[in-house]
């Protein structure tokens, strides 16, 4: 006889997360079982404070690595563990620390001032000014010394539409999410018309040309808001397919359609959906995979990303 066995998972993880004095975080990109059993569903920028504040023994963080890192290095005396230490990330792989490094040094004379998107690894963080998410990252930029050029990393697509938002100017990185980049003019074009009361809501890390067709750009969190108190009733979703999920719990009223990209009809990011029940169960049962860090790094890479705690008040 077939059954299903999740809820005797799902009370199992509640049993080890009690047992371990965890908390269990994950990201808005994760898939909906994952999402209804975490103490905590957000963006980069929330997750950041909630790492930083929790009072708890383990952190398992259901996201991808940097996030996991980055919750390590305001945690240094934590436990922290990813479901699948293969959950990375293409915009950090765009941007790998010694390249940075190398580009710096090769542009010293420049004295930069570093904004490095939080989608980056901690030695790339560790060679920033301040952290930013898409959340926060006009603030950031609206704070940053009028006396220094900045270099934007490792973004293009969020650095471009920050400096739409700011009028600053900035040297770009050029990375991109591969996710949202699938997102195309053609394929949101479609689906307007399938649905042309829907309004389009797109997260900034889209290509200029998918910014230009939505009502709103937006990280993920402030899509939550922006959903709630518009008077339409139907919108269409530009980023990550899990976001949908969110949106449906705390808007349950509304109609959500997923944004299609140029070849099927929603976005899964393949990183984020490593993570599983399973693997979230066997990483509380074992305390593995942990997240560690050289602390030198770590300790550089704390300051930029308090100083954007600060600023984000």
């Amino acid at each position: 006889m077939l059954f299903d066995a999740a809820p005797d998972l799902r009370s199992d993880i509640l049993r080890l997360k009690k047992q371990r004095n965890a908390v269990i975080l994950a990201h808005n990109y994760q898939s909906k079982e994952i999402q209804e059993l975490a103490d905590f569903v957000g963006d980069s920028l929330g997750l950041s404070y909630k790492a930083k504040e929790t009072d708890a023994d383990v952190i398992a963080f259901c996201g991808v690595h940097f996030m996991a890192e980055t919750a390590k290095i305001v945690n240094p005396g934590k436990t922290v563990v990813l479901p699948d230490m293969n959950a990375g990330c293409s915009l950090e792989q765009s941007c790998p620390g010694p390249q940075l490094e190398a580009f710096l040094k090769a542009n010293a004379d420049k004295n930069y001032y570093v904004i490095a998107y939080i989608n980056c690894s901690g030695a790339v963080k560790a060679l920033s000014d301040c952290i930013c998410t898409s959340g926060n990252a006009v603030k950031i930029v609206e704070a940053a010394p009028k006396d220094r050029p900045i270099l934007f990393v490792p973004d293009q697509n969020l650095g471009s539409w920050v400096m739409e938002q700011t009028g600053r100017k900035m040297d770009l990185w050029k990375g991109a999410c591969y996710v949202h980049v699938e997102f195309t003019r053609d394929s949101i074009e479609a689906i307007k018309k399938e649905y042309p009361d829907a309004k389009v809501v797109a997260h900034p890390e889209c290509t200029y040309a998918v910014r230009l067709l939505a009502d709103e750009v937006c990280s993920t969190e402030k899509m939550v808001g922006y959903c709630k108190s518009s008077p339409a009733n139907t919108f269409i979703i530009v980023t990550e397919s899990g976001m949908l999920h969110r949106l449906e719990r705390e808007v349950p009223n509304k109609k959500f359609i997923p944004g299609p990209t140029g070849h099927c009809r929603c976005a899964d990011c393949r990183y984020m959906k490593l993570n599983t029940l399973q693997k979230l169960h066997d990483c509380l049962a074992n305390l593995s995979p942990t997240v560690e860090m050289d602390e030198e790094i770590r300790r550089r890479a704390e300051k930029p990303i308090l100083r954007m705690l600060e600023l984000s008040k």
